[in-house]
């Protein structure tokens, strides 16, 4: 029996991403994009001045995708779709991005208690000049936290590598009392719209 979904290299360094793949049974490869300091990032996941955080997260999904796809013909690879996404946290207009040491870890999540903030994931798929997108857009409320929590969360190392500073499926799961949206869009992939995508994309042929 055929795979219920097309092949696709996986431009993502998340493992996370990997397995929410996996869990719909999305056959891929991982197509590794740079970003080694010392060579420059193929990426560049800089805030724009006047970029609001959807304008933000779906240049950067574009972007992954482009860079992947360009990849393909640089290394003569075999010609599959290019997955990309984004995910950011935002207070209003204010992005969070990964935090870089410990005194950002902690002020994002001192930011974070007590109130809602948004996460934005975009997705992006890329073949040849043909490429679709979409937003995934979600509502995550934090319980207030206290400084010894955060503390102790952050000595998990567990923010450093997620936008906003957490890990909804990790140790913060004890943060969030409420979320409104796609659970799977706060881990980093939102499935049913990338199902969707993925389904679009093999309708036409």
């Amino acid at each position: 029996m055929a795979p219920p979904f097309v092949k696709v290299y996986l431009a993502s360094r998340s493992s996370r991403r990997r397995e929410l793949l996996k869990q719909i049974g999305v056959p891929f490869e991982v197509l590794l994009l740079r970003e080694h300091w010392s060579r420059g990032p193929d990426v560049d996941e800089a805030v724009h001045e006047g970029e609001s955080p959807e304008d933000y997260v779906r240049r950067v999904a574009h972007e992954k995708a482009e860079t992947g796809w360009m990849r393909i013909l640089q290394r003569s690879l075999p010609r599959l779709p290019v997955l990309a996404a984004d995910t950011t946290v935002c207070l209003g207009s204010t992005v969070f991005g990964k935090p870089a040491n410990r005194h950002e870890a902690v002020a994002m999540l001192k930011e974070l208690s007590g109130r809602e903030h948004r996460v934005l994931t975009a997705v992006t798929l890329r073949f040849d000049t043909v490429e679709e997108a979409i937003l995934n857009d979600n509502v995550v409320r934090f319980r207030a936290l206290d400084e010894a929590e955060i503390q102790q969360y952050v000595d998990t190392g567990e923010p450093y590598d997620k936008a906003g500073g957490y890990a909804i499926q990790g140790r913060a799961a004890v943060f969030i009392p409420e979320i409104l949206g796609s659970y799977t869009g706060v881990m980093g992939l939102p499935l049913y719209e990338t199902a969707a995508l993925l389904r679009n994309f093999q309708s036409r042929g």
